[in-house]
């Protein structure tokens, strides 16, 4: 392992040309810098140095490991620069994951905002269901959630997690204007006809164990019923291009309805079906990066036009 200090002196050298104007420039005695110089090239394996007229120039692998030298000694002076301005600014990576529709409608908005109120914050994406997420937001993996939480089936939050709710909405049931009910107003649960129409429709919904998919059983268990779900699919688009064409049903939040076609129709449900979209984080590792997002994110939610 090279010393920073000796790096530094051959940095000096590079930069200087001389061991004498090196030393001035780094305050040091010629022969303080002959030394570190000695020290470095036993640390390197290879002369570093050699004697020009009544100087020294680099050698070639001089040349490389000043090279070296200089990037990792402006790396470090970039860190003391990120320290120091801490105080006042809010400064580096913030890893966020989120459910598919709050990511596509929430995120664009949050995002714009970091970067022209935090130029140096760094946020990462990656998107997915809160059941894959959680774990990675208590493992230490991402900083920050955006989960949802349907009514049927409130999402299970481990211990230390703090949650926050950022917009709660309306879920209606997408169906084809061709299908028999879309020309309804709403879909009555407790219609004993309604509901044997809605579960001998196919379905198409997220995984089993996602929210989505829980709350679609639950609804419908409810009644003594089960659904026909025959098409697992994560994404809204997905989902509603099946609608359109008449193959399936679908629950839909109300930010993702702009995404269907004119063929589809959005029923709202009586009772009324809601979810939450909800920001995660650990409590202990709740920093000016979490802050600075969850300031974003709230006001992008404030904005939307979720219901």
């Amino acid at each position: 392992m090279f010393s920073i200090d000796r790096l530094r002196a051959l940095a000096a050298v590079a930069a200087h040309g001389s061991i004498a104007q090196a030393a001035r420039a780094l305050h040091l005695t010629p022969s303080g810098v002959s030394q570190q110089l000695a020290k470095l090239e036993r640390e390197a394996g290879h002369p570093l140095l050699q004697p020009y007229g009544r100087s020294v120039r680099l050698t070639h692998a001089g040349r490389v490991l000043a090279l070296h030298a200089d990037r990792l000694l402006g790396q470090l002076s970039a860190a003391q620069v990120d320290l120091a301005d801490l105080g006042s600014q809010v400064i580096g990576p913030v890893r966020i994951g989120g459910v598919g529709s709050a990511v596509r409608t929430l995120l664009p908005d949050a995002l714009a905002a970091l970067a022209v109120e935090h130029p140096r914050l760094t946020p990462t994406v990656v998107d997915g269901e809160a059941n894959d997420l959680l774990p990675r937001l208590v493992d230490g993996e991402l900083d920050l959630l955006l989960v949802e939480s349907w009514a049927p089936r409130p999402l299970a939050i481990p211990h230390g997690v703090t949650l926050r709710t950022l917009t709660s909405e309306e879920v209606y049931i997408a169906l084809s204007a061709q299908h028999p009910l879309a020309d309804r107003a709403t879909l009555d649960l407790a219609a004993g006809a309604d509901l044997r129409a809605l579960a001998a429709t196919a379905w198409a919904c997220c995984p089993p164990g996602t929210e989505p998919y829980e709350a679609l059983v639950q609804t419908f268990r409810a009644h003594g019923l089960e659904v026909d779900i025959r098409y697992l699919l994560a994404d809204h688009v997905t989902q509603l291009a099946l609608v359109a064409r008449n193959l399936t049903a679908c629950l839909i939040p109300a930010m993702s309805r702009r995404l269907a076609s004119a063929d589809v129709r959005f029923l709202p449900l009586r009772p009324a079906l809601r979810r939450d979209i909800r920001a995660a984080w650990l409590t202990r590792a709740e920093g000016p990066p979490v802050r600075a997002f969850l300031s974003a994110v709230e006001a992008a939610a404030k904005g939307g036009d979720g219901a």
